[in-house]
């Protein structure tokens, strides 16, 4: 007799049930990583949780206001980064910041216009599917040049994945807290009221005025920017406890993972073996890059993986604060990457991309 008489997949289970599913088996996920010492498990218990859901055909999606809600609270976290020491990382060295950032961006673009001229994907997909950040800006810009959104999703949301997999592997690698205690976790800090406050003022205000302004990203952007400037000169001690942290960790989880659905995967089946070829040459490209900083710079090796990691700009900055690493130079060149991919990367995957299309019809 057939299991799935008795547990239908969970696509076919009721709404409020896929949800207790989806929240009960990221719980246990997240326990056992949390146990296993493994950092970002709070990131990644959820989503896993989230991609075996989508795949099983859940219908079941983060709403968006608790999706742009969850970027504001790491929007707030990266911004809690930036301190007068990161802009003092960032100006002492700011040549060799450009050139990792513009290195990246070239490496992406090439990737990606090799796998178009090759038609492994449709049109232009790969273009945008392989900028190395900024994905929902690069999803809509996908749509406007007629490229298939799900497939620059898919390669976007992989991408993610894999980078958020790797790093936490190479930090549990790296790391060694087995001789030491470990820290225990305060779940539930006191709260000043004024720092909790005016965090959460800036997060709000801060992403409405994004959502207004329509900037790329600007629902992550401006709360980022504004935090940031406020916490670097003192006017503003962002306070996060980590149940909020927690929160913010799952939805951002569940809205990769859930985008993993089992129509998409299988409409990307043929070409999946290229897709995790790609992200991992570019991967192991900024690896190399990480490699030069460790000589030109001696910074250590896991900070440098972080620091030039391809994207997932926020499961980075989650790796990172889990971690003993400089988080200043991490979050310093990541956020470079991110402004330039936000401002450049959509003027340079348009340009790629009608280099393309001219391509195409001048044969």
């Amino acid at each position: 007799m057939s299991l799935s008489r008795f547990f239908p997949p969970i696509g076919l289970w009721p709404r409020p049930l896929q949800w207790v599913g989806l929240v009960a088996g990221s719980v246990g996920l997240a326990a056992l990583l949390f146990a296993a010492g493994l950092p970002a498990a709070l990131l990644l218990g959820p989503m896993a949780a989230g991609i075996a859901a989508g795949v099983g055909g859940a219908t079941i999606r983060v709403p968006d206001p608790l999706a742009i809600a969850a970027q504001a609270i790491v929007a707030m976290l990266i911004a809690s980064a930036i301190t007068p020491g990161i802009v003092g990382t960032f100006l002492s060295d700011w040549p060799l910041f450009i050139a990792i950032v513009a290195t990246t961006i070239i490496a992406s673009s090439s990737l990606g216009y090799v796998m178009s001229r090759r038609r492994i994907l449709p049109g232009t997909t790969a273009v945008w599917g392989s900028s190395p950040g900024a994905a929902s800006a690069m999803v809509l810009m996908a749509e406007a040049f007629g490229a298939d959104a799900r497939l620059v999703a898919l390669m976007q949301y992989l991408r993610v994945v894999m980078v958020a997999g790797s790093a936490s592997i190479l930090a549990g690698f790296f790391v060694d807290l087995s001789g030491a205690p470990r820290p225990e976790t305060v779940w539930f800090p006191p709260i000043d009221a004024a720092a909790f406050g005016g965090t959460v003022a800036v997060a709000v205000i801060g992403t409405l005025i994004g959502r207004v302004s329509r900037i790329p990203s600007g629902t992550m952007l401006v709360p980022m920017v504004v935090g940031a400037a406020l916490h670097a000169t003192g006017t503003l001690a962002i306070q996060l406890p980590e149940w909020l942290l927690s929160i913010g960790y799952a939805l951002i989880g569940w809205r990769i993972g859930l985008g993993f659905t089992h129509a998409i995967v299988r409409h990307a089946a043929r070409i999946l073996p290229h897709l995790i070829l790609s992200i991992a040459v570019l991967i192991a490209f900024c690896g190399g890059l990480a490699l030069l900083l460790v000589h030109l710079l001696g910074v250590d090796p896991l900070t440098a993986y972080l620091a030039t990691s391809p994207g997932g700009m926020d499961s980075i900055a989650i790796i990172a604060a889990a971690t003993p690493v400089d988080i200043s130079f991490v979050m310093a060149l990541q956020v470079v990457r991110f402004f330039l991919i936000v401002l450049l990367g959509p003027s340079i995957a348009g340009f790629i991309a009608r280099r393309i299309h001219a391509s195409e019809h001048s044969h």
